[in-house]
């Protein structure tokens, strides 16, 4: 069991509130697991807390009520496994191509007794699903204009991107200048989650598919 994982935070249980104890059983099984697993790095459990888990769950109330969500590369289920947790009231689709992490989005599913999930092997540009989404978002997949095209195609007229950025995020919007247009995107904006209540902000790209 790995012995130097971060603690965890104060503005976890108000994050996550009566689901506490699940968001807190997903992080101990990314800890014990996900380095071994080609989930995390080994530099992660140290930070697994802070710059994972809550990183993740800021973008939680931007999600509609009763919605569906589309996690495109969902590896080890950050973000979609954490706003399964702190959203139970929307359902989640952890979309990813590769075999031993789709095993291991399904086994936290049902160990987390996770209803509001489904699991779909499948790269974003392949899936077909039998609803467009409300939402969809990525973390840590690829540059805003390569995603453009995996995402906005997933999301129903009037639906949004919620995309998970570094730093450069206002650059990465500036670069899709052509995608945006080609995709009929529209209002995109980098919005800041999570100042005041989390160590690292979560900088997220919004935008409304038309």
């Amino acid at each position: 069991m790995t012995t130097d994982v971060e603690p965890e935070p104060a503005s976890a249980a108000g994050l996550f509130g009566d689901r506490i104890e699940l968001a807190r059983a997903f992080t101990d099984a990314l800890a014990r697991e996900g380095e071994e697993r080609g989930l995390i790095g080994p530099l992660e459990p140290p930070r697994l807390w802070t710059r994972h888990v809550l990183n993740c769950a800021v973008v939680a109330p931007l999600l509609r009520s009763g919605g569906s969500v589309g996690d495109v590369g969902s590896g080890a289920g950050l973000p979609g496994i954490v706003l399964a947790i702190a959203r139970p009231d929307v359902q989640l689709v952890l979309i990813e191509p590769m075999e031993r992490r789709i095993a291991w989005l399904s086994e936290q599913k049902d160990a987390l007794g996770l209803a509001n999930v489904s699991v779909v092997r499948a790269r974003a540009e392949d899936v077909r699903l039998e609803s467009s989404l409300d939402h969809v978002t990525a973390r840590a997949v690829s540059a805003f204009r390569k995603l453009i095209p995996l995402t906005a195609p997933l999301v129903r007229d009037g639906g949004e991107l919620v995309l998970m950025k570094g730093a450069n995020a206002e650059a990465e919007v500036s670069a899709a200048a052509k995608e945006v247009r080609r995709f009929h995107i529209h209002d995109v904006r980098v919005e800041i989650l999570g100042s005041g209540v989390v160590d690292e902000v979560t900088r997220v790209i919004r935008a409304t598919v038309r």
